[in-house]
């Protein structure tokens, strides 16, 4: 494939029929464009939520990355010449009209031969688990699981009977705190002591979800007293498209029923729409709260508030949830003194503090929870998406729990071993084995093989 991104996908993007999306966040719906721009060109099975969600993230993806080739290009700070975005905008208009919204619990049978349910995850607006079936044979998605409580939406759902069940671990190797409002409390008290010292809090944040929990945990802690009446700003043009979304009398249905009709309650809110109205934010005149996407500090807006303000002793930069490794927020997280961006080091003099009551990933006790309401025991259970210690870690709790055989698969090409170009006809008996087979392992598997090994110890289906 053209794109060196590309590369990393072992399939041929114009061989797949079929793309179900179980949530709206980045690091699920982002590499749609690419895909479609590398010859994808079915549909894109999602709930409602999910839809709305998505097009404004991948439009939003899309713009981003086009400022970032031309701003590399006019900087000279690219190692490619000249330096191109993984995909447009172009890209990201066909990846939007591919999605084919269905509803909850409705079945649908697709082209491929597969049936699709999709039930509530309880992660983000829209976000679904995926059953996914063929003949006598399922697999269980798990997607991003959500928490039992959600300060805004309705609880995820039980899963579903399944044969193999592919199961996120992003929290497998650790558990929150037993009360969020306990934890907002370090949020109380830093913007406190922050407005004391006369600098301002920046609280990156992603634009969906994380931004209305955020305001939302504001507008209680303002009305209660906690906190002085601020000025407050919402720096995101995503994140007030998505604050329309969860507003919107439609998306109503998957809201808790006991919220505000508007969600937010803030006397000093206020929003910036263009570049110029966010530039005026990197030296506020009163101490201010300013949210800002993304939440990992990857990029968008808060790059630019982080290089202004991160190196005044005053302010006090607020990270609301898990960091991903190679991340500026992990970074800050970790002690940073100094961060890259815009091809230069900006020192880290500003306070960091870490509140991790506004996450709303299911955590190791809330992920073995969900797991243990399977009506009957699953075949195989597959860990993913999590990092290699947290995957592991859940599953010897599992395994212990359990006695399920349970397996965290990694990619031969990292484990050192050369991949082989998956074709469609070897892509479709991948599926039937995955499907009616289970992908069980109960001839010699020991619950730690690549997933090429776990295959032998059945029978490796590009062999048949």
């Amino acid at each position: 494939m053209a794109s060196p991104q590309l590369e990393a996908v072992a399939v041929d993007p114009g061989s797949i029929s079929d793309v179900v999306l179980t949530q709206a966040h980045l690091d699920h719906c982002g590499h749609l464009p690419a895909l479609v721009r590398g010859g994808f060109a079915g549909p894109t099975w999602c709930t409602q939520g999910t839809a709305a969600l998505a097009s404004i993230i991948l439009r939003d993806s899309a713009h981003l990355q086009e400022g970032d080739a031309e701003n590399a290009r006019l900087g000279g700070f690219s190692r490619h010449d000249p330096p191109r975005p993984l995909y447009d905008a172009a890209d990201a208009e066909t990846a939007i009209r591919s999605f084919k919204p269905v509803d909850y619990h409705q079945h649908f049978d697709l082209d491929s031969g597969l049936g699709l349910t999709l039930s509530r995850a309880g992660h983000i607006l829209g976000s679904a688990t995926a059953l996914v079936t063929i003949g006598a044979g399922s697999v269980l998605f798990s997607g991003d699981l959500g928490r039992v409580r959600h300060p805004l939406l309705l609880p995820r759902e039980a899963p579903p009977a399944a044969r193999t069940i592919i199961v996120e671990s992003t929290y497998g190797d650790r558990t929150h705190p037993a009360d969020s409002d306990i934890v907002h409390k370090i949020l109380a008290d830093t913007i406190r002591r922050t407005v004391m010292r006369g600098g301002s809090v920046l609280i990156p944040a992603f634009a969906v979800d994380r931004t209305e929990l955020v305001l939302h945990a504001l507008s209680q802690m303002t009305a209660a007293g906690d906190i002085p009446a601020l000025p407050v700003y919402v720096d995101s043009a995503m994140a007030l498209a998505a604050l329309d979304v969860y507003r919107s009398p439609a998306k109503r249905v998957e809201l808790r029923p006991d919220l505000p009709a508007r969600l937010v309650d803030l006397p000093h809110l206020h929003t910036a729409h263009s570049a110029q109205e966010s530039m005026l934010l990197n030296q506020p005149q009163t101490p201010s709260i300013i949210i800002s996407a993304s939440g990992m500090a990857t990029g968008g807006r808060v790059v630019h508030h982080l290089q202004h303000l991160l190196p005044d002793r005053r302010n006090t930069v607020i990270l609301t949830g898990y960091q991903a490794v190679g991340t500026r927020g992990r970074l800050l997280a970790e002690g940073a003194t100094d961060l890259k961006m815009y091809g230069g080091y900006v020192p880290v003099r500003a306070e960091v503090v870490v509140d991790h009551g506004f996450s709303v990933h299911a955590d190791s006790t809330e992920l073995l929870a969900w797991l243990r309401e399977l009506p009957t025991p699953p075949e195989t259970v597959y860990i993913v998406h999590g990092e290699p210690q947290s995957s592991h870690a859940m599953a010897t709790m599992l395994r212990s729990q359990t006695g399920w055989c349970v397996v965290v698969p990694h990619s031969a090409r990292r484990s050192g071993s050369a991949e082989r170009p998956v074709t469609r006809a070897q892509r479709q008996k991948s599926v039937e084995f995955l499907a009616c087979r289970g992908l069980t392992a109960r001839h010699g598997c020991d619950g730690r093989p690549s997933l090429r090994s776990h295959q032998r110890c059945r029978r490796d289906p590009f062999a048949r």
